[in-house]
């Protein structure tokens, strides 16, 4: 598949002196072989990349590089040439806890001690092509490209005390998944799969309920 420049940007930048890109091991092709660790940039959906980080994570380090835009320009092209015919902001701002809407393809993998992910919230470029081909709700266009302007801010999560930790102090215990909703200000299907990834990885258990909600409490101390 083409590479965007997104994915170019961030596998250049996480590559150091003596590293290598784009190596097979055990029969899948990994964006940066470190000493450490195997890095895996991932612009996209997760479930591409399910099987491989599940077979690898028991054998290697591996760390997942997953970008968030906080900010995106979207840039119009026309159908021939790339003559830019407009820049708009996007009035969606990407947050942290949107590593939920990918993390639920395999929220367990997050308890596993050779298992990370880096968040950059980051400033974007979309680029949209006027060739018709696209979605409806794009009005046709095509999506072909994204371009990093700058990372605004960078996260490491390497284990359930590090995802407990998004979850705000001012909760009152035990909570559902309302209230984290309105605690966090997010849409109510992103907290519920938050609290799914969170109970997956041992962080959170379900302990009663309120009317015909799950009543959620920290598991362990340890967390």
């Amino acid at each position: 598949m083409k590479e965007s420049s997104l994915h170019a940007t961030l596998k250049n930048w996480y590559t150091s002196t003596g590293d290598r890109q784009e190596v097979a091991i055990d029969g899948y092709l990994i964006d940066v072989v470190s000493k450490n660790q195997l890095i895996e940039i991932q612009t996209g959906n997760f479930s591409a990349i399910k099987e491989k980080v599940t077979y690898l994570v028991d054998l290697y380090p591996v760390r997942i590089v997953y970008p968030i835009a906080q900010t995106k320009w979207i840039i119009r092209i026309p159908a021939k040439g790339n003559t830019q015919l407009s820049r708009r902001k996007s009035p969606r701002k990407g947050r942290i806890e949107h590593i939920f809407s990918e993390l639920i393809r395999f929220p367990n993998l997050s308890a596993h001690p050779n298992f990370s992910i880096e968040l950059l919230l980051t400033r974007e470029e979309e680029i949209r092509r006027e060739d018709g081909k696209g979605s409806w709700r794009r009005k046709g266009q095509s999506i072909i490209d994204h371009r990093l302007i700058d990372i605004v801010a960078r996260h490491l999560l390497e284990s359930p005390k590090d995802y407990r930790a998004l979850l705000p102090p001012e909760l009152m215990r035990p909570f559902t998944n309302r209230e984290l909703s309105e605690a966090l200000r997010l849409p109510p299907r992103l907290s519920t799969k938050m609290t799914y990834c969170l109970k997956a990885m041992g962080v959170l258990t379900i302990v009663g309920k309120r009317s015909r909600a799950n009543l959620y409490s920290l598991r362990s101390q340890e967390f």
